[in-house]
């Protein structure tokens, strides 16, 4: 049963403040608690449902447990269908950026789902670190963390000053504009960063100062644009196709 203070704990954390305060943020959700604790990552503590208890047993076996019924987990949960679990995980310190393959790089990239949808896209074509500018959405809010599907437990984050590693960079730095070359004729390198800008405005034009290769998706229809998430899978399977 969820304690008063544990209550408090668990609404607090879906806000960005209180996560930077507390070190600590909420993953939720059979599926996302799962690739936590798979991933190895460190729990203070977890409080689940009799039958997730049941099909988790050892995969839960180190980690502090609380037993609750579901309406106390949908009650507390930032999803609108929990049923299962709820984690309280601690952040971890970020990683160092390795430039020695692809890296992504988000320039403003608000949308909490986008972001979330990115890391996953990012994780399914082999990437195991994503740059955020500092105008990012927060990785670790809940809604990011859900949109991952799991994904997060593989792919670091390193939230930086986009510009600075652009201009120490010296390879090819691939951005994603409505004007660049075709992704279905530009021969990629192995080695690259590609910058995906804003759902709005696009690629600031500060970052795009230091981009080398303009690329653009090729229109065939009416849209004015695609989604960011969208946009971002289509460039990266044409990356591993042709780099």
């Amino acid at each position: 049963m969820l304690s008063k203070n544990q209550q408090k704990l668990l609404r607090a954390l879906a806000q960005k403040k209180y996560r930077k305060q507390h070190g600590l943020y909420l993953v939720q959700g059979a599926k996302n608690i799962q690739e936590l604790l798979n991933a190895g990552k460190p729990v203070k503590q977890i409080f689940a449902s009799a039958d997730f208890i049941a099909d988790n047993r050892t995969l839960l076996e180190p980690h502090e447990l609380v037993l609750c019924d579901e309406a106390e987990l949908s009650k507390v949960s930032t999803l609108v269908s929990n049923n299962a679990a709820i984690a309280i995980a601690e952040t971890e310190p970020q990683a160092e950026l390795n430039t020695n393959g692809l890296v992504l790089a988000l320039d403003d990239v608000s949308d909490p789902g986008n972001l979330g949808t990115i890391i996953r896209v990012a994780d399914w074509y082999g990437l195991n670190q994503i740059v955020l500018s500092e105008q990012c959405a927060d990785h670790l809010n809940p809604k990011v963390i859900s949109a991952t599907m799991g994904s997060f437990a593989r792919v670091d984050v390193i939230r930086t000053d986009l510009c600075t590693v652009l201009k120490t960079y010296d390879g090819p730095v691939y951005g994603a504009f409505l004007e660049g070359q075709s992704v279905h004729t530009t021969s990629f390198a192995t080695r690259g960063i590609l910058v995906m800008g804003s759902e709005s405005h696009g690629i600031s034009a500060a970052v795009a100062e230091h981009i080398n290769q303009p690329i653009t998706i090729p229109a065939f229809g009416g849209a004015e644009s695609l989604n960011v998430a969208m946009a971002t899978g289509i460039i990266l399977d044409n990356m591993k196709r042709h780099g």
